[in-house]
């Protein structure tokens, strides 16, 4: 990966709708090199994919909480348990596994805390191996 392909990714990063036309011009390369380059990277799996960016406040989904897992069972086969539990709860925008104080970090994203609420009892708490959860609200998202 050269500097080339660096920026390519740093455009990207910015707009990943930007044409083939805008992106080359931006990064200093002719339309086909600058072609052959984003394709080698999706190829290769340096770029996994493109997303749009939603307004989760029209989608009524604007209520974050920031949730801390314990697990009572750290072992492989419970850890992928977890995961592949994880995987399937929607409101569930992120889960990262933490060295610490706890097992898992979620971001959860719901309608309103009183959502969030159930979905934490029903279906967070009832995730394989969950010994305790803890909270944080967030107040307002300053960079996303």
């Amino acid at each position: 990966m050269d500097s080339f392909d660096r920026k390519i990714i740093g455009v990207l990063e910015e707009n990943g709708r930007i044409t083939i036309s805008e992106l080359s011009e931006r990064v200093g390369l002719s339309k086909t090199p600058c072609q052959a380059r984003l394709k080698k990277m999706v190829e290769n799996k340096t770029i996994l994919g493109f997303k749009a960016l939603v307004n989760h406040a029209v989608l009524d989904r604007s209520h974050i909480a920031f949730t801390e897992v314990k697990l009572n069972d750290t072992r492989e086969a419970a850890l992928s348990a977890f995961n592949e539990a994880v995987i399937q709860l929607p409101e569930i925008e992120q889960c990262h596994m933490i060295a610490g104080q706890f097992d898992y970090l979620l971001k959860v994203r719901t309608k309103s805390i009183a959502a969030y609420r159930i979905a934490l009892g029903e279906r967070i708490s009832a995730l394989p191996c969950v010994a305790s959860t803890s909270t944080h609200v967030v107040m307002e998202a300053v960079k996303e």
